[in-house]
Formats: C-alpha cells, structure tokens, sequence
C-alpha cells in the first residue's frame, strides 16, 4: 500500500483517460493504494494542484478523449517568468519538491512522449521523485515499444478521411493532398497511406523529389485515372534545392510549429501538371474524440501494468509492448532517439504507390 501520482503531460491523446483509469482501478482494488493525479501535467506539481483520485472518481472515462486531469509542457526545469520588477521569478524545481515532499510520494507515473518521458527520466535519476513511464504519442515514435496508444485511433481518423475524400477527387477529376500528423516520422502517414489507398505518400524519414511526385502524378491520369490521392506528414521535406519551402517558426518550448508543407506541395503539383488540386489539413481532429476499441485495451494494458511496476521493481522504467506482451524497459534506453518507419513497412507501402518514389523519373 504505497501512495503514487499520476500525470498527463505533452499533447493530448486519445486514451489518457483510459491509462488513468487503469491505473487507479488496479492500485486502488488491487494494490490498496492511495492515488492522486496533478492538473495540467508537471505545473500541477509546481503549483500544488491536485485531485484525490479513486474508482468512483473514474467512471465514464474509458471512452473519452482527452485527459481529465489536463496537460501542458512545463516542467520543473523550464525557466522560471521572471518578475514584475525584473528579479527571477520563483524556483520551479524547489516548489515541485515541496509538493511532493508534502504528499509524500512513493513513485509519479508520467504518462507522456518523448519529451515528457525525457523529464521524467530526469526526475528519476535526479532524485525528485521515483517514476515509472507510460508511451503516450499519436505518432507511434517511441522507441523500444512496437505501438504507443492514441496511434491507433489517428490513424483510424486519417484513413477515413482519405476514404471520404476519394469520392469527391474522383467526382471533380482533382488531386487531393492530405495533411497529416508526424512532425519527425511517417507512421501516421505511412499507415493511413495504405490502409485508404494514396496515389503516393510524403514522409520525414524519406526526403521527396516534387518532380518525382508530379511525374507519378500525371502517368497515372494519363492511364485514365483522373483522381489522385498523395498523403504528407506534416514533417515531410523535400530534397534540398528541389522546392522552395518556408522555414517553420519555434515555438517558447523549442518545438517546431508544423504545418503547411501540404499546400506547398499542392501548389507545386498543380503548376507542374496543370491539375485541379485541393487541400486538406487534418491537424489536431487526429488528436480528439473516442480512442478506438484498440486503445482502450492498450492503454488499460499499461495502466494495469505501470501501477504493478510500481510494486515490483520497476521503478525508472517504461512500460512498453514487445511482441504483444506488455514488459518494461529502463528509460535511459529510451532516450535521445525515435523511432521511425521501418525501411520493410516502407518498401510495403512503395509497392502500393503508383510508382515508387525512388525510381528514376
């Protein structure tokens, strides 16, 4: 019987709920545990915000997006805003430890990205707190664990739009560029590309040549094809020197904002072939609504799974999914790279274009 912490922290992803609500049935049923979750991620702990939280607290959040104890991306060792009168403003670092000082935590499960899970290792190895990590991220670029929940539904999400902007591409013989999630890999893309049937797809890992694209493009309305479908990460690039693109603004946490290279490529497809084409930005619709069946069972899966980490040993370490089984890896493991689309998922998705996009023109 331990007392244990919980957070959201990052962006937003369907099955946060889900992986809160595991948590808190397994300790408290189980384990016997006391749990307590912070609002809106590691500023809750700064600012000693925070909620008991116990089975009856929890029903009906299976289903829903979203997080119901809120998110951001601060962290204890972000700069603090400087006072009114110049002088630094106050310690974030000394007033999260007051507050779990005062709590008396026996560990904090962080249920977060990259990121998020790189402050938490921090956490861990710095003596703030003990933690254990749980993979959260649409883009399914965490490495060490096969699939992260919220991938799933994006997924789900994108294809059915691409589904849906077929029929209105092949009403009005247009081109239909589609905007997608996946600021440094393709998986969302890459998936989304296949399962609705994209003329080509666009990823980071994988720099694209306009020219090369517009080609595939025009062969196959010259077969009598006259409605094409080319999915773009919204952190595809292309190779340096073939195509002007502006560069993305920063924003006060160092991530790029994203975003654009859709219409970019749209533009630049149209003058080179001379068709009608149309954009489409999914943007953060991919992040929102119902976590599909898929990501309610994982994310209760790692829920169960971080709580009795907690319990047995895990302490500093990722839940993850290797080979369908939910085990744990060290979060030193996980850091300071991601994963990206593998080059067999790749040459699959290649042989389903059009052409492939590295073949001479």
């Amino acid at each position: 019987m331990v007392r244990v912490g919980v957070l959201t922290s990052g962006g937003d992803c369907p099955g946060l709920n889900a992986v809160i609500r595991a948590v808190v049935r397994r300790g408290e049923r189980h384990w016997g545990d006391t749990l307590v979750g912070f609002h809106d991620g590691w500023e809750g702990v700064i600012e000693g915000r925070w909620q008991e939280l116990d089975v009856e607290a929890m029903r009906g959040y299976l289903s829903r997006g979203g997080t119901m104890l809120g998110t951001s991306r601060v962290h204890p060792w972000m700069a603090s805003d400087a006072g009114a009168d110049g002088s630094d403003g106050p310690d974030n670092l000394a007033r999260a430890r007051a507050t779990l000082r005062d709590l008396a935590l026996d560990a904090l499960i962080v249920i977060g990205g990259e990121g998020s899970l790189a402050t938490a290792h921090r956490a861990h190895v710095e003596g703030l707190v003990p933690v254990v990590g749980v993979p959260k991220t649409i883009d399914n670029d965490i490495p060490c664990t096969e699939q992260t929940f919220g991938f799933d539904t994006a997924v789900a999400i994108a294809t059915d739009a691409i589904d849906r902007l077929h029929t209105t591409a092949e009403s009005h013989d247009r081109v239909m560029v589609v905007e997608v999630m996946g600021r440094h890999v393709g998986h969302i893309a890459t998936w989304a590309g296949m399962a609705g049937g994209a003329t080509v797809t666009l990823v980071p890992e994988h720099p694209f040549d306009i020219d090369r694209v517009a080609d595939i493009v025009r062969t196959r309305h010259e077969r009598g094809r006259y409605a094409s479908i080319v999915v773009v990460a919204e952190g595809a690039r292309p190779v340096p020197g073939t195509m002007d693109v502006a560069e993305p603004e920063v924003d006060r946490f160092g991530h790029q904002r994203l975003g654009g290279i859709g219409h970019a490529v749209a533009s630049e497809l149209e003058v080179r072939t001379g068709f009608d084409t149309r954009v489409t930005v999914l943007g953060h619709v991919q992040r929102g609504g119902t976590p599909t069946a898929h990501d309610r069972v994982l994310s209760s899966r790692y829920g169960v799974a971080a709580i009795d980490a907690v319990h047995e040993g895990g302490l500093g370490d990722m839940v993850a999914l290797q080979a369908g089984v939910i085990t744990r890896v060290p979060l030193d493991q996980v850091m300071g790279h991601l994963k990206g689309v593998d080059d067999d998922l790749w040459d699959t998705a290649n042989a389903l274009f059009e052409a492939r996009l590295d073949d001479p023109m």
